[in-house]
């Protein structure tokens, strides 16, 4: 039987309109029976104007909170997406990164200090998990050491869904990439790429595959790309893909 997993990021730094419209997507999905995992970063980015970290009775706080007891589900999403984690003191070793892949190069010390500020900052919010994506669904060897060292029961990458210690679910993350070919053509490469997400889902779960569809709060702006979503989740449930949330993935799961 194939599975999907639909997940939602980047409402940390997200304003009251995109709230507005992350609830109007997740309503969507509730009517379609497909539960939504949403990826938390506990603080904002850098150089965001001094944003600060979330606490707990924020609205999103408790909007998120009030999701998950209904069913959704919860991933760590990094830190602050920090574009320097290691800071200027790093050895010459570890490769500056950007932003979007703030987890990407991590060797271990640092990861787990990221980790463990992460986590902190979320139990104190209220909420709680032992699962992460990192930015940019990029996770580095040393951020994989240091998510077994805390505990945490499960790591989504671009390609992979792992348990820590246990079974690997090979699959990609289908999202709207700005990277794609044809992205210089607006509103024709939009729809390509709609379609594209679409047939995509289809195929994964005409094989029996997990369908993983991941969204930005920026994508919810573009009315073209919450419909193109949609009409993946539709296209993926009508080939037989049951929505369903990380935390039930390794219930009976094969290792690959």
């Amino acid at each position: 039987m194939s599975t999907l997993l639909v997940s939602l990021s980047g409402l940390t730094d997200s304003d009251d309109a995109d709230r507005a419209r992350a609830a109007a997507f997740a309503a969507e999905l509730d009517r379609r029976g497909v539960p939504l995992t949403h990826l938390v970063q506990p603080k904002g980015p850098d150089g965001a104007g001094g944003m600060r970290a979330l606490r707990r009775g924020d609205d999103l706080v408790r909007w998120i909170a009030g999701r998950v007891r209904a069913g959704d589900d919860l991933l760590l999403h990094g830190f602050d997406h920090t574009s320097d984690p290691v800071g200027a003191w790093q050895s010459g070793s570890v490769p500056r990164i950007g932003r979007r892949t703030e987890f990407g190069a991590l060797p271990r010390h640092e990861a787990g200090l990221r980790l463990t500020g992460a986590r902190r900052i979320l139990l104190a919010t209220g909420l709680s998990t032992d699962g992460f994506a990192p930015p940019g669904w990029i996770a580095s060897e040393g951020t994989l050491d240091a998510l077994a060292d805390l505990g945490f029961g499960l790591c989504a990458d671009e390609t992979t869904v792992r348990a820590t210690g246990g079974p690997v679910l090979r699959s990609r993350v289908l999202t709207f990439r700005v990277s794609e070919p044809w992205r210089g053509e607006r509103r024709a490469g939009e729809r390509r790429r709609g379609r594209a997400l679409e047939q995509q889902a289809v195929r994964t779960a005409e094989r029996g595959g997990l369908v993983r569809l991941a969204l930005r709060a920026k994508d919810l702006r573009r009315e073209h790309r919450v419909e193109a979503a949609l009409a993946a989740v539709d296209a993926a449930r009508g080939a037989g893909a049951v929505g369903t949330v990380h935390r039930t993935l390794f219930a009976a799961a094969p290792a690959a």
